[in-house]
């Protein structure tokens, strides 16, 4: 007898878009009943709300919780809406404190006291400890559901701890170890506790702690623990008293959001908090509107320039025809410049003082490349037309190339170093500004060898 086949997620949503309108509801059951948790809930992020609430509400409890899990905060805020008091209170009282404080920052201020009064004392006082941290920060990422083992113990002392815990900890596979005072002095992994011999200290078996303050920015701290593949580490006050731990499932969702967002941003929209499909075609315009407004803006500089060397254009007609040309080629430097530079600021690769390193660097690969584009355009722009305007062509190339790149290079570095996000100073203002006096160089240029 063979399994039966597991639906893929956009079979799925042609096979229940029919049984949802006509309220087909042992359908719906049965054509969601063969796919994993992973791919229910891919199927009702792309989902309108109405639709996604009438699938999960199908759901068995368990199943339910574990694809609310697997659900993005914004989709999550969304079913929230959608559902009754008693579902959301219920859902909600299922989640890991960490879950919890994701979702009460996409939820109005008004519902969280809500939800918070539903818990139990202990959940509440653990959320409530996660939800003391400042937005932003890696303790509002932890958990506070942990096992930990004393410098002091034996690993079968350690061992019969994580026994008697394992159904109230979320982080188990990594302990970290403590000494009288909650400081952290090691960490060690389950699988080298159950290797060990039942009295071997856990002080000889600990390694050296990797840890992040609560305070500490959560895409740092998230890179720091998939970056050196560790399972969880632990997060510390500032008196390095053990709070919790970022496990690697959360670090690498936030490293998933946070790489969203600049993608997006540097595309010059908001990120999407739901799939395309499943988002309105407002929220859509909405994501983008604001960037058009302000790029607009920036954009009216290079008609003020244009405006300002009217009599020049008037004079050599020709050099209008290179206008799209020249700042186009600067803003693609740009913005290759700042896609690497901010790249490498989250990999941890450059810091903001390093500036005038990546300067340099920017301007060498910027000649570099102006060097080339200025022969190749200087030299096919003699043969068509003249030396003198290949020769303009050809200097305000290399110019171009070279500013573009430092300002690119630069300015994501000047953003995090004002605590602002890269993404937001890289290519949509980058091409605006480069735009303005890539035109403020070239007529300079074109002044200066033919003499007008």
């Amino acid at each position: 007898m063979t399994a039966p086949r597991v639906p893929d997620v956009f079979d799925l949503i042609d096979r229940i878009d029919p049984l949802i309108d006509a309220r087909d509801f042992p359908a719906i059951v049965e054509a969601i009943s063969p796919a994993s948790v992973d791919e229910v809930a891919s199927l009702l992020k792309r989902l309108t709300v109405t639709e996604g609430a009438v699938v999960f509400r199908l759901l068995t409890k368990d199943r339910a919780v574990r694809v609310f899990e697997q659900l993005s905060a914004g989709v999550q805020s969304d079913l929230v809406h959608a559902l009754k008091d008693a579902e959301v209170a219920e859902i909600f009282a299922d989640l890991d404190p960490d879950d919890r404080v994701e979702l009460l920052d996409e939820l109005p201020a008004t519902l969280a006291p809500r939800l918070l009064r539903g818990l139990s004392d202990k959940e509440r006082r653990l959320t409530a400890a996660v939800l003391g941290y400042p937005k932003g920060s890696v303790g509002r990422r932890m958990t506070p559901e942990y096992i930990s083992a004393r410098e002091d113990s034996t690993a079968g002392e350690a061992l019969e701890r994580v026994r008697l815990r394992i159904d109230d900890a979320e982080a188990i596979y990594t302990l970290p170890v403590l000494d009288d005072s909650r400081h952290v002095v090691g960490v060690i992994g389950l699988k080298d506790l159950m290797r060990a011999r039942p009295e071997d200290r856990v002080a000889d078996l600990m390694r050296r702690p990797t840890v992040a303050t609560a305070y500490a920015d959560a895409e740092e701290a998230a890179r720091t623990c998939a970056s050196a593949g560790y399972l969880a580490i632990p997060i510390v006050d500032n008196e390095s008293r053990l709070v919790g731990m970022l496990t690697i499932d959360d670090a690498m969702r936030v490293l998933q959001h946070e790489e969203s967002e600049d993608a997006a941003r540097q595309g010059g929209v908001e990120p999407l908090r739901r799939p395309y499909l499943a988002t309105s075609i407002r929220s859509l315009a909405s994501t983008r509107i604001v960037w058009l407004l302000v790029l607009a803006v920036g954009a009216t500089l290079t008609v003020q320039v244009l405006e300002v060397f009217e009599a020049t254009l008037e004079e050599v007609t020709v050099l209008a025809l290179f206008v799209p040309l020249l700042i186009g080629t600067g803003g693609n430097t740009g913005n290759q410049a700042a896609t690497t530079i901010t790249r490498a600021l989250a990999l941890g690769d450059v810091r903001p003082r390093d500036v005038w390193r990546v300067l340099a660097r920017e301007l060498g690969v910027g000649l570099s490349l102006g060097t080339l584009l200025g022969l190749l355009g200087g030299t096919i722009t003699s043969l068509v037309y003249e030396p003198r305007i290949g020769l303009v062509i050809g200097l305000t190339l290399l110019a171009v190339c070279a500013m573009a790149a430092a300002i690119g290079g630069v300015m994501p570095m000047i953003a995090r170093a004002l605590r602002v996000d890269p993404a937001v100073f890289s290519n949509p203002f980058i091409s605006t500004f480069v735009d303005a006096t890539g035109l403020i160089v070239y007529f300079v240029i074109a002044r200066a060898v033919l003499g007008i």
